[in-house]
């Protein structure tokens, strides 16, 4: 019959049963039909530089990259990505064996994890965790091993006894993010430095998603762990140009390492996308040889956004969590009392804020395993127009009465 089929097994491949549409999804459209300010996802409402747009079109009209672009990616957005590493970080890489170009972060982080993860590996993440680790480990066929962040004086910490105790013969690598989405810790140069002990001894392989890397406050410090002894060998560092032009639709992400972390990360990479971005790559090549200056602003500008959105969620009622990094402010929901926190539930209030305010946020305990360790904690984005976020505030005031 038309529309049926044979079999009674579920059509979705059982790794992914757990994963139906994400709360992105839900809650953008959430915003759209109730009109609300969306600082639910985390993408700017304005474009990045104009010089690096118009390489772009320059790119397209000029035909570099409108075909298929090579496997690894453009040479010189990956001379560009070592250049960066040297520049910043003191990080020497190959630009033709130990750099890859992806799409975006997200691919860069499925194809490593489907490249060195076989079923019955353990990976330890922090949680809470972007969404598509989890997904990720799934369909490679592995077991997620979280490490929960949790409250300490104003952010959240890393617990590095636990982080040890997770670790058992299974454990095949560590996927860190720092700084760290959805949370805006930073880890520390000891914190740092434990862990790359612990993977030393553990003979452990570690991936790290630094996607914001060139988001960091106050007195912190991005230290990439590939800068520790003997951990560039084993460890598979990404990185994002989404994040830091403020061109997120462009998708074009990196991964640097050794020859043969690459070359495997390339392996699964092929099969996925292939490539993917062509006068892309062109124009994110020019972006990472903006001078400091340009990253010193873009800092600064997301530095006075946040303090805006930090200063208004604690008028409004919330606990913030100040982020250390990142574009996101956690706050804890519970301070606004049992009625309006939804009896601290984070779901309830985020599918309830539209009505009360006019603002739509995302709920952390989709981040975690242990959904009730992130039941009164909400994130918003603060990488909107500075008028934006004004709104946002005068909206959430309404909460405090």
């Amino acid at each position: 019959m038309t529309g049926m089929t044979s079999t009674a097994r579920p059509l979705l491949n059982r790794r992914l049963a757990e994963f139906g549409t994400t709360i992105f999804a839900e809650m953008s459209a959430l915003a759209l039909k109730t009109g609300s300010i969306n600082l639910g996802q985390g993408f700017p409402d304005t474009d990045g530089p104009e010089e690096i747009r118009e390489a772009a079109v320059r790119a397209l009209r000029d035909g570099r990259g409108n075909q298929y672009p090579p496997g690894p990616g453009v040479p010189e957005l990956r001379t560009a990505i070592a250049a960066h590493q040297q520049h910043r970080y003191g990080l020497s890489y190959d630009p033709d064996a130990e750099v890859l170009v992806t799409a975006g972060a997200t691919e860069a982080i499925a194809a490593a994890l489907l490249a060195l993860v076989e079923p019955g590996d353990e990976v330890i993440a922090l949680e809470p965790y972007y969404d598509s680790y989890a997904a990720c480990i799934a369909m490679a066929g592995g077991t997620r091993v979280p490490v929960t962040l949790r409250p300490h004086e104003g952010a959240f910490r890393l617990d590095l006894d636990e982080l040890r105790a997770a670790v058992t013969d299974r454990t095949r690598l560590l996927l860190i993010n720092t700084p760290h989405n959805p949370t805006g810790t930073v880890l520390t140069r000891e914190e740092l430095a434990a862990i790359a002990e612990l993977a030393v001894e553990r003979d452990l392989l570690v991936i790290t998603d630094e996607v914001y890397e060139h988001l960091v406050f106050d007195e912190a410090e991005h230290i990439p762990l590939a800068t520790f002894p003997e951990m560039r060998e084993r460890t598979v560092s990404i990185g994002s140009a989404g994040k830091t032009f403020s061109f997120t639709g462009w998708k074009v992400g990196w991964v640097t390492g050794t020859p043969g972390l690459v070359s495997a990360v390339r392996s699964a990479k092929q099969f996925l996308t292939y490539v993917a971005s062509g006068p892309f790559q062109y124009a994110v090549a020019e972006a990472l040889s903006l001078p400091d200056s340009y990253f010193d602003a873009f800092r600064a500008d997301m530095l006075a956004k946040r303090d805006v959105l930090a200063t208004g969620l604690a008028a409004a009622g919330f606990e913030v969590f100040r982020p250390a990094g990142t574009y996101f402010i956690t706050t804890d929901i519970r301070p606004l009392g049992p009625e309006l926190s939804q009896n601290g539930d984070g779901f309830a209030f985020c599918r309830a804020l539209p009505e009360l305010a006019g603002v739509v946020a995302i709920p952390n305990a989709v981040f975690y395993d242990h959904r009730e360790e992130g039941a009164p904690f909400v994130r918003f984005a603060f990488c909107k127009r500075v008028g934006v976020l004004e709104e946002a505030v005068d909206r959430l005031k309404k909460l405090a009465g």
